[in-house]
């Protein structure tokens, strides 16, 4: 809670300064024909996180109960090196507009700071059975998986709030997971997926109360790749620091962890992962590339039927815990009732999904 609360304070407190800067340099989302705002609106909040991460990571490695793991603090390190190259990248899109293949060649170098630090896949879970990985693989994977996290934050970043708010749920999620294994298994609590996963949760909520509708400035590029990032590295921190014979012993009637390390990233990313899936699908079938930006993402369909902005993005919320939350509530429990509420919450949330509504209002300022 401690960690959190610095996370979030910091980037509430640093996102004033990071909006000045972005007015200065003219770093501003312009209004085009694909967009939802209505006037320009600054950027580069994503460097306000990255003081709220900078700030978690130096407490914790102060705390007792997390400074004292040389892993976590190792990993913390790199990791955060590398969210600062993926901000940096960013920051230059957000200001200059990088090619496709400038963007795609920063991501790599930033998740390879990861690697070369030994912040890899190092295996998959399956039920009963675990594959280890080999370096080669090892490397492939985390890239990879880093690379794609980092583009789908980036393509569900579309509403006032979006991408922070489903950012924050799914963290909470994957962190709730985490510390439940390493409870009932009885390992070490102190993890860097806990530690991360508390961070970004922390900064997407400091972040919030700017980027709420009506939002005074935007994450940017530079926001949505570290995010993207931190989400990717918590996952893949696991694989470093959980036993994996842990995982496939679990005897505690209705825990089955060892169906979640290869379910719950997914989940947890559900929705900007299927937004990224569905645009590829898209833009291929219609002949162009998959970083072709239009204007019929998820966000935009809940507009056309008659969403308002934030109603669209509660709804993307509530999507992202009944598919994150659920599938940790079902597959930890033995009770079949667990299954049927999460069916019926999910039935009622695609009715008032689909339900129309009156016309979308405009952004103000």
């Amino acid at each position: 809670m401690l960690v959190l609360l610095v996370a979030a304070t910091t980037t509430y407190l640093v996102s004033g300064l990071a909006r000045r800067i972005a007015l200065k340099l003219n770093a501003v989302a312009q209004v085009r024909d694909r967009d939802v705002h209505a006037v320009p609106i600054p950027y580069l909040g994503g460097l306000a996180m990255l003081a709220g991460v900078s700030a978690a990571f130096l407490l914790a490695g102060q705390l007792p109960f997390l400074g004292e793991h040389a892993v976590v603090t190792h990993d913390a390190q790199a990791i955060l090196l590398a969210g600062a190259v993926i901000c940096a990248v960013g920051v230059l899109d957000d200001i200059l507009e990088l090619s496709a293949l400038a963007k795609a060649a920063g991501q790599v170098l930033a998740a390879g700071i990861v690697v070369m630090n030994g912040v890899r896949a190092y295996w998959i879970a399956l039920p009963n059975r675990i594959f280890a990985l080999d370096t080669a693989t090892s490397i492939l994977v985390t890239v990879a998986f880093i690379f794609l996290c980092a583009n789908a934050i980036n393509f569900v970043d579309g509403l006032d709030g979006l991408a922070a708010g489903v950012t924050a749920i799914g963290a909470l999620a994957f962190f709730s997971y985490t510390y439940l294994l390493a409870w009932e298994q009885e390992l070490v609590r102190a993890t860097t997926a806990s530690l991360i996963t508390v961070a970004i949760a922390g900064v997407c909520i400091g972040f919030l109360p700017h980027n709420f509708y009506p939002a005074r400035m935007f994450m940017g590029d530079s926001g949505a790749l570290l995010l993207g990032l931190l989400m990717a590295a918590s996952t893949i921190s696991l694989t470093g620091q959980i036993d994996p014979s842990a995982l496939a012993g679990a005897g505690r009637a209705g825990l089955l962890p060892s169906y979640l390390p290869i379910i719950l990233p997914v989940a947890v990313m559900a929705v900007p992962f299927l937004d990224l899936v569905l645009a590829y699908a898209r833009r291929t079938m219609a002949g162009t590339w998959w970083f072709v930006a239009d204007k019929q993402h998820l966000h935009h369909r809940l507009l056309e039927r008659g969403h308002s902005q934030p109603r669209a993005a509660v709804l993307m919320y509530l999507w992202t815990a009944l598919v994150a939350f659920g599938v940790i509530a079902i597959v930890l429990s033995a009770n079949w009732w667990v299954l049927v509420v999460v069916l019926v919450v999910g039935v009622l949330l695609a009715f008032f999904s689909m339900r129309t509504g009156g016309v979308s209002p405009q952004h103000h300022s």
